[in-house]
């Protein structure tokens, strides 16, 4: 069965400041780029060759891609596919709120609901259809039998939750920076079901 491997991208300098990102950036930390390495070695020890490799464009994601791509080159890997930007993985939109303290946000920061959209944001309604379809489109492309798609918290979270009822793993698992969701993709029906959850361990 196809397989898709979901990866939030690694810790940045907002993460540790408690601030809000969204659509704006900040760059991976140390620990972020160390997180990625390690993602990218896992994904090596699995034996994983991908088809396509994803990303969401913001820079952090992007940065995580990179660094996972040199691991895998690292563990031999040669035909690496392109990077591929997908408008459709961006994290939402916190409307006024990005760039500012978490605890302005007037909702839970990864599952506001609809509260942010009279502020101009992006509702959860909305953003888990975008990420939805952004995901079954890797999948239905050509010859795809394999894919990574780079991702962020609230985005990842939406996915999450739309495919639960599916789930064939424990899904009250933290998602933590460059942890790693495997889903099986039923072509036919077109949907996900949750095999695993992997957080990345540095010690």
């Amino acid at each position: 069965m196809p397989t898709l491997y979901v990866l939030r991208h690694g810790q940045t300098e907002y993460n540790l400041q408690k601030r809000v990102q969204g659509r704006c950036d900040s760059p991976l930390t140390p620990l972020g780029v160390e997180q990625a390495r390690a993602a990218g070695r896992w994904l090596a020890a699995q034996g994983v060759r991908f088809d396509r490799m994803c990303t969401s464009p913001l820079g952090r994601a992007v940065s995580t891609l990179e660094v996972v791509r040199q691991e895998l080159q690292r563990a031999g890997e040669k035909n690496l596919p392109p990077t591929e930007p997908l408008a459709g993985l961006m994290e939402r939109s916190y409307g006024p709120f990005e760039g500012g303290p978490t605890a302005d946000v007037p909702a839970d920061l990864w599952d506001p609901g609809e509260t942010l959209v009279s502020y101009g944001g992006e509702g959860s309604a909305a953003l888990c259809e975008r990420v939805v379809a952004a995901m079954t489109d890797i999948m239905d492309a050509p010859d795809v039998n394999t894919a990574l798609a780079v991702c962020h918290g609230s985005a990842t979270l939406q996915f999450k939750l739309a495919w639960e009822p599916l789930a064939r793993c424990p899904q009250d698992v933290r998602l933590g920076n460059c942890c790693v969701l495997v889903f099986d993709y039923d072509s036919g029906a077109r949907t996900f079901a949750c095999e695993q959850i992997v957080n990345q361990r540095l010690d």
